[in-house]
């Protein structure tokens, strides 16, 4: 007789979003926060700025369930927790920018 077919917690695609939110994650914080940094080693990545506000988003996202479903025993914790914090860094570092733009005329 055969093994069983079912996914076993190791094998759910819910594994991925804790890493999934990570890379998204330091991608937004490392863009928004180091603009001057970067952009002067590497001009031509100032187009990539509106993509990291999505990526923050996403990694607030994706890492929020990440979370649930490490409480549940799917993925790791800290792994999603950690995205989670540093898409909501980049994300929020944006919305207060603009806040700031729009209430300054």
């Amino acid at each position: 007789m055969p093994g069983p077919t079912a996914a076993g917690s190791t094998d759910s695609p819910a594994t991925l979003l804790g890493p999934t939110a990570l890379a998204l994650g330091a991608y937004s914080a490392l863009s928004i926060l180091g603009q001057p940094v970067i952009y002067e080693l590497v001009p031509p990545l100032a187009f990539l700025t509106p993509f990291a506000v999505i990526a923050g988003a996403l990694a607030m996202v994706l890492g929020a369930a990440g979370i649930l479903y490490a409480r549940r025993g799917v993925g790791r914790m800290g792994v999603a927790v950690a995205g989670t914090l540093l898409g909501t860094i980049g994300f929020t570092t944006v919305v207060v920018f603009l806040f700031l733009l729009v209430s300054a005329y």
